[in-house]
C-alpha cells in the first residue's frame, strides 16, 4: 500500500508539470524541425516523455494544437512592438515583426490562412487598426485599409515561407537568384523590356527591405486618401 502510495504521488507531480505552455512550446519545435505532418500525438508525447491521455487532458487534438501553437508565435511578435514609437513605426515593426515570424515557422502562414477567426490573426486586425487609428482619417476608410495591409503582409510572408521550401536545403540564395536574373535577361527585349531591367536588381535584393518598401508604399496610399 506505502508503495501504491508514493507511485500515485509521483504520477501527480509529472502530470502537474505537464502544462498546457509546456505542450504547446514543444508543439512548436515538432513543427518547426518537421512541419505540420511532423506533429502527432505519438511524437508530442514522446518527446514529453508523458503518455497520449496526458496530453489530450489540455488539448483536443491536432487542430487545436497547430491554432494554439500559431496564436503563441503570434502573440510574441505583437508583444514585442515596442511602446512610444509613431503609428508608422509600429505598423512597419508588426508586419516586419510577422514576415520574420513566418520566415522562420512557414506553418504559421497556412495556419492563419486556415482559421482566420483564431486569436492569432484576430491579435494581428486589432493591432494593425489601431495603428491606422492613430494615423488619423475617416473611419469609412478603416476596413479597406486594415484589409489591404493584412493580405499584403501574409501575403508576401507566406509566399516567402513557401519560396524558401521549394529551394534545396543548402542552396546559396546569391547563387539561385543571379540562375533566375540570368533567365529573365535571355528574354526578348521587345517583349520583357521591364522583366530585363528587373533582372539586374533581382539578385542582391533583400527580402525584408522589399517587404518592407511594400509596406510604405501602401501607408503612403492610406496617408494619401485620408
Amino acid at each position: 500500500m506505502a508503495f501504491m502510495a508514493r507511485k500515485t504521488k509521483r504520477v501527480e507531480r509529472r502530470t502537474d508539470a505537464l502544462s498546457r505552455e509546456r505542450i504547446i512550446a514543444a508543439a512548436i519545435d515538432i513543427l518547426d524541425a518537421g512541419g505540420e505532418g511532423a506533429l502527432t500525438v505519438r511524437a508530442l508525447a514522446a518527446r514529453l516523455a508523458t503518455g497520449s491521455g496526458a496530453i489530450y487532458w489540455h488539448v483536443a487534438d491536432k487542430s487545436e494544437l497547430l491554432a494554439a501553437a500559431a496564436d503563441e508565435v503570434i502573440a510574441r511578435v505583437i508583444t514585442a512592438v515596442a511602446g512610444g514609437t509613431g503609428p508608422r513605426e509600429a505598423i512597419r515593426a508588426i508586419a516586419l515583426g510577422i514576415f520574420d515570424a513566418i520566415d522562420a515557422h512557414p506553418w504559421v502562414g497556412s495556419q492563419l490562412f486556415r482559421e482566420p477567426w483564431r486569436p492569432a490573426t484576430l491579435e494581428i486586425i486589432e493591432s494593425v487598426s489601431g495603428q491606422l487609428s492613430a494615423l488619423g482619417g475617416p473611419d469609412a476608410a478603416q476596413f479597406n485599409s486594415v484589409t489591404a495591409l493584412l493580405h499584403y503582409i501574409l501575403g508576401v510572408a507566406g509566399q516567402n515561407a513557401a519560396n524558401a521550401r521549394l529551394v534545396a536545403p543548402g542552396t546559396d540564395r546569391s547563387a539561385f537568384l543571379a540562375s533566375v536574373a540570368a533567365r529573365w535577361r535571355a528574354q526578348d527585349p521587345a517583349k520583357y523590356p521591364f522583366v530585363r531591367q528587373m533582372a539586374a536588381q533581382l539578385r542582391d535584393h533583400d527580402d525584408r527591405e522589399q517587404f518592407l518598401a511594400g509596406v510604405d508604399l501602401i501607408l503612403a496610399g492610406i496617408e494619401a486618401v485620408r
